[in-house]
Order: structure tokens, then sequence, then C-alpha cells
């Protein structure tokens, strides 16, 4: 099937033709064409032309188009999980989770416009400000340039897409070259509503064609979900821009003492260590156990690791070279002292669930964001130790903590250099409706739909004298 790119609400194509194929077999998912240039500018200049139309837009209109969208994501949910499996590689299971959380998103993004309001606040609060009333709203920073990864086509899409039109700000979106296909439905969603062209395009193309875009005065907004190094360097080149980033991390679960359900923590642990081929930001990497529960864990840790069926639940790496980076620091690990509890050798993109125990704290397995389905287990003496272990990461997305004590869990909240703390579980929950993202090398700002829309906008204050 070809899919057309979209251009200020309507389609395009080019004769750079892109044929996407499955990591998993190779065959293919579909065919698309990366935008010419003359697109790309037609599309920015129409975002440009329609801010302030796409700002004035009324609530109804914004949460209308939103739910509309969520709506027949629902209606055409099996066919999106299909091709989300055909591009990605990604399991069905995981597929089908990743459109319901779509439909989720876009549906709070229509209640969230229809609350988006303001504040008054009183100014009589000295004697010079008597009979003056603030009214404080919040106003579109403008046009907003979107880039998402490849790992969640269709979901990490909704999170720049929904609440940009739920904040009044036009979007043009790029979407990873290795899964464009789910954006570009999407885009067919979007065509549907009655939105102002201009208000969004979807625009596949090379990385290295973004370059432009994000150096563009007319795209105010940048807001980049991807990797580190590529994030840190559109923040470094246009610093009077708003960029928001989301990098990733390498997130940790601690097992306290406490505990006591640990085949409950092994197998939620184990599943989301492995879960499409571990290419999640709060994907579980690092396990830090207290020594009272550490053998018991890691012996049914393995055991659950043993039980998945690699391929309706863990599934293929993004590309063969992303496999054999994996592998490779596995086998680095284990060259400097990790004992490997469950693994195999790597078939093409496809690298086995693995298990290991006493890695290197410093060793690419712990220090980096390894992105596969790969677990590192080590024994802590106290929560203290665990604390100070998550907290020497350069990253700080998430953390999961497994304990039943309120007093843990508030000390984790208030100690943890992270940006989100789950009590009783693995860090790889996530809402769609709360506050996400990191600290540190895990990036700036948030998601969310309320918290990126307060991103993507800015406060206005309106001052009344002679209020009495």
């Amino acid at each position: 099937m070809t899919f057309p790119y979209w251009v200020a609400g309507r389609p395009a194509s080019s004769t750079d033709v892109v044929d996407v194929r499955s990591p998993r077999d190779g065959a293919l998912a579909g065919t698309t064409s990366n935008a010419t240039a003359e697109d790309i500018e037609a599309a920015v200049a129409a975002a440009h032309e329609a801010r302030q139309e796409v700002a004035q837009l009324p609530a109804y209109a914004r949460a209308d188009a939103l739910d509309h969208v969520s709506r027949r994501l629902g209606e055409r949910a099996d066919e999106i999980a299909n091709l989300i499996h055909a591009e990605s590689g990604k399991p069905l299971k995981w597929a089908r989770a990743e459109v319901g959380r779509g439909v989720s998103t876009f549906r709070w993004a229509a209640e969230e416009a229809r609350r988006f309001s303001g504040e008054l606040q009183r100014l009589d609060t000295d004697a010079a400000s008597a009979g003056r009333l603030a009214l404080v709203r919040r106003a579109p920073r403008g046009p907003v340039l979107g880039i998402t990864p490849f790992n969640f086509p269709l979901n990490l899409v909704a999170h720049k897409v929904a609440p940009a039109i739920a904040a009044g700000c036009p979007i043009v979106l790029k979407p990873a070259p290795a899964t464009p296909l789910t954006a570009l439905v999407l885009g067919e969603l979007l065509a549907e509503t009655d939105l102002p062209a201009g208000s969004w395009s979807v625009l596949p193309m090379p990385n290295e064609a973004a370059s432009e875009l994000v150096a563009d005065p007319r795209l105010p907004v940048v807001s980049f979900t991807g990797s580190g190094p590529v994030g840190w360097s559109i923040q470094d080149r246009v610093p009077r821009k708003h960029v928001t980033l989301e990098l990733g991390g390498n997130a940790a679960a601690i097992v306290c003492p406490d505990w006591t359900d640990l085949d409950f923590a092994a197998q939620r642990i184990a599943t989301f260590g492995t879960y499409q081929g571990g290419q999640s930001c709060i994907s579980v990497q690092r396990v830090y156990a207290h020594r009272d529960v550490y053998a018991e864990l890691a012996d049914r840790v393995v055991a659950h690791v043993r039980k998945l069926d690699v391929d309706t639940e863990v599934g293929p790496l993004i590309n063969e070279a992303a496999a054999v980076r994996v592998q490779s620091w596995v086998d680095d690990a284990v060259a400097a002292g990790a004992e490997l509890l469950a693994g195999g050798p790597r078939q093409g993109a496809l690298v086995a669930p693995t298990v290991l125990a006493g890695a290197p704290e410093d060793s690419a397995v712990n220090a980096e964001e390894i992105f596969g389905p790969v677990l590192s287990l080590a024994p802590v003496d106290s929560v203290e130790d665990a604390f100070a272990r998550v907290n020497a990461s350069r990253f700080g997305l998430q953390a999961g903590i497994f304990t039943h004590d309120l007093r843990i869990a508030f000390e984790a909240s208030a100690r943890l250099e992270v940006g989100g703390v789950v009590i009783g579980d693995v860090p790889s929950y996530r809402a769609d409706q709360m506050p996400y993202g990191g600290v540190k090398e895990s990036g700036t700002g948030r998601e969310g739909l309320r918290a990126a829309m307060d991103d993507l906008t800015e406060q206005r204050v309106l001052v009344l004298t002679g209020v009495s």
C-alpha cells in the first residue's frame, strides 16, 4: 500500500520513494515518499500563516477535532495495530496496547482543550493596587516542529500532535524515517476534521533534512523525542527557541527488603525489561535488590524471562545494527566480570531476552541506555545504597520502587534525581495524562497533555482597573 504525506492538510507525494520494511523479516510494510523541499516550505509557510487563526479557534472546535481522531483510532484499531506491527516489528500485543493509548491520548487532549482557561488573581493585597484584578491566561507560542522516534509510531506522535492542537499551535511533524506510515494514517484522520489548512502537516524526510526546519524562525517551538546527542545539539543550535527534549534513560527498579510478593516483582521486571525488544525510554534496565531478597528475586526474574515468547512478547530491534550494538555491550559486560544468567546468540535483529548479574556499574549495560531486552541485576546492602546507585547515573527519567513502606516512598520522591517515581511497580508505568519527562541528560520539559500544553504556551496577563 502507498501512503501520501500531508502538506497543510492536503495529500502529496514525490518521486523520492521510500519502501518501509519490517525488521522481523524484511517484508514490505508499505510505501511512501520523502517530502520535497517545495512541499516542506509550503507546510512551514502555511503553519506560519495560520498561526493566528489556529490560536483563535474556539475550544469546542479544537475538542471536536481531537474527539474525532480519538473515535476514528478506535474504529480502525486493528488495522493500525497491524501497521505498527508491520513497520516496527513490535509484537501485536504491544501494538494493540499502543493504539489503545493513542485513543486515550487524543481523548484526554479534547478534555484539556475544553478546560484550558486561566485564573483570576486579586491584586488588592497592597493599598496601591486597590480596585485592580489580573486575568492570567496562556497564549500559544506559535507553530511547533515535532520530531518523533521509531519506538512508538503512534503514541509518541500523538503526544506531539494532540497537545499542539489542544493549545492552538500549528504543528509540522517529522516522523521517524524507519516508521513513518502510522503517522501518515493519523494524517488521514486529521484530514477528516474541520481544522484550518496549515494547522498540521506530516512530512517524512531523512533526518539530516530536518536541520533547516530546526533553524527556521517561523517554527519557534521544537519538540523532540529521541537520542541525547541529537536533542542537545538542537538546543545548542537554537538557544532562543523554546525547545522540549525527551531523551531517554536507563531506568532502575529497586526491590526493598519489606516487599513480600517477589514473584510479582520478578514478573513485572522480566516483562518490562524486554517488552518490544526493550525499546522504551522507561524499559527496566537496572535492578537493585536488597541482599535479603536478591537471590530469590534473581531466580524468579530468570524463570520469568525464560518463559517469554520472543516472537509475541519481545520482538526484534528496529534493525540489525541496533542488535549488533546491544549484543556487543552484553559481551563487554561478561568480559568485565558479569555473569550471564539468561540470554543467547543474536539472530539478525533479534536479541534474546538477557539477564546479567554483577555487571560493573561503569559498564555500558549500566551506564548507558541500552535500548534492548537486557536486564542488569545487582544486590545492595541498603535502600540508601540503592538510591545512591540510581542517582549516580547521568540519566533521570523514572524509577520504580517495590516497597510497602510509605516513608521510603516519600523519601524516594524527594531524593531520587528522576522525573517520576512509581511505587509498587516498575518504572515503565506511564499514564498519558500525567506529566512525563526527566532531569539531567534525560531531557527538559514535560509531556502529558496538560503539561505539554503548558510547555507550548506562555502566560499573558490582563490587568483590570477600577474593579470593585
